[in-house]
């Protein structure tokens, strides 16, 4: 305790000193076990005389000078060195009680602020979060993906993500043509990037414009950019996938139909494709002959129309481009571009709209008409109820698609030039973003590849 020099202190039977401030020659040397302290070893390596041995001090009659030679030169005496020496940084044997207690109150002070700057951290980083309308923000929440993305869970989402992630390096970008003008051929070439989001983050606004049917200024507001580059990011990705996932076959073989035939069309195993057309109101032009082309009288409104194929199992394998809603389901059935991919053994399921005979190839499942009878056979009742049992999928495959809010409202004119691209990737993800029409066909399916 002499040798420590600390006031004020009472050890116990915890108290416990520094290896540092002994000498080698004080511990017993037991080689790969716990270093003991010898017997009556005590400590003597201090800051005040920098962890060393002081040199013996000199007798009076050394330190006394000689006239026939120099005085000598004194070493600090040991007491004066404890007085002036510091203490080390990681040490404070020698410091005093009230020195102690303001060391103590800054560390903890030094503390609560770290602490302090960790949360304010924190904060700033949700802040950013929330002023961003990104992708992280809701990659804990299922339920908002399916909002704001129509996918079924993050997980599903980024595994579509996946998917397209290695085609958006040659990603056409469409740019306004002030900016197209100013830029130099460099940076043309060298930045493919043209706004701040992240190519996910575009890809989530894509699918929120889709999936809310929010106005572009809104989007712009949402993701803190301006009107135009969301109405651009829309664009440019409306493009990119319209031809990324058109690329993909989605039509499918007869063997590949019979294969995945639910058990409810045993009675029309032939049947390939389930055809029926949907409109979409839009916004009525100014012009009288453009009104005269686009007014739908089924629907008394300005519209779009397309026809929408899918498999007997449920998956979408036809989607033709938007017309005017003026045309006719047989008009447009010729115009779609299906009947070159029927063939003579492929059957089509239809609507009593669709007077198709001598355009299908193969057979014609359709409801039967009561024509000029009272009344009609009971066995075209039948057969018409067994075939609206079927054909109500080919419905629910289109009302997916019009869970879209962007087609559940007037389109306005605006996107005219893009939204058949828009319609027709729409259509598309519904393969990515459901699962089976009906859960008995998964089920189904499981046991047959069992």
């Amino acid at each position: 305790m002499v040798r420590v020099r600390r006031d004020d202190f009472t050890p116990s039977k915890t108290s416990r000193v520094c290896s540092r401030h002994f000498q080698k020659g004080d511990f017993v040397n037991n080689p790969g076990k716990l270093r003991r302290l010898k017997k009556g070893a005590i400590p003597a390596l201090f800051s005040w005389n920098n962890f060393q041995i002081p040199a013996p001090r000199a007798s009076v009659w050394e330190r006394r000078p000689r006239a026939d030679s120099p005085p000598p030169v004194h070493d600090i005496d040991s007491e004066e060195e404890m007085e002036l020496a510091t203490l080390a940084p990681d040490h404070d044997y020698c410091i005093t009680p009230t020195t102690a207690m303001v060391a103590d109150q800054l560390a903890e002070e030094n503390d609560t602020l770290r602490q302090k700057v960790k949360e304010l951290e924190l904060q700033i980083q949700a802040l950013q979060l929330r002023s961003c309308l990104g992708l992280k923000r809701f990659a804990g929440s299922d339920e908002d993906i399916r909002f704001y993305t129509r996918f079924h869970s993050y997980d599903h989402l980024m595994a579509f993500w996946r998917l397209i992630e290695p085609a958006t390096s040659r990603m056409i970008r469409v740019t306004s043509v002030a900016r197209e003008a100013s830029a130099s051929v460099a940076e043309k070439t060298t930045s493919n990037r043209s706004t701040k989001l992240l190519p996910i983050d575009e890809l989530f606004l894509f699918l929120n414009y889709l999936s809310t049917g929010c106005t572009q200024r809104e989007l712009g507001h949402r993701f803190n950019i301006r009107r135009t580059t969301a109405s651009r990011i829309i664009t440019t990705w409306a493009n990119f996938l319209y031809c990324v996932l058109g690329a993909v076959c989605i039509w499918m073989t007869p063997e590949e139909i019979t294969a995945n035939l639910p058990p409810e069309f045993k009675e029309y195993a032939d049947t390939q494709v389930i055809v029926d057309c949907t409109e979409l109101r839009c916004q009525t032009p100014s012009s009288l002959v453009l009104q005269s082309e686009v007014y739908s009288h089924y629907k008394s409104h300005c519209t779009f129309k397309a026809m929408i194929g899918m498999a007997p199992h449920g998956p979408l394998t036809f989607v033709s481009a938007l017309y005017g809603g003026s045309i006719s389901d047989r008009e447009l059935f010729r115009l779609s571009g299906i009947i070159p991919l029927l063939s003579p053994d492929m059957a089509v399921m239809v609507d009593k709209g669709f007077r198709v005979d001598k355009l299908v190839p193969g057979r014609l499942h359709r409801p039967a008409f009561r024509s000029n009878k009272e009344q009609m056979a009971a066995q075209d009742v039948l057969e018409t109820q067994s075939i609206a049992r079927l054909r109500v999928h080919v419905e629910r495959l289109i009302r997916r698609v019009k869970e879209n809010k962007l087609f559940d409202t007037v389109i306005p004119l605006s996107i005219s030039g893009s939204i058949n691209q828009l319609f027709t990737v729409s259509c598309i993800l519904c393969n990515y973003q459901n699962g089976p029409l009906v859960k008995d066909w998964r089920e189904h399916k499981s046991q047959v590849e069992i």
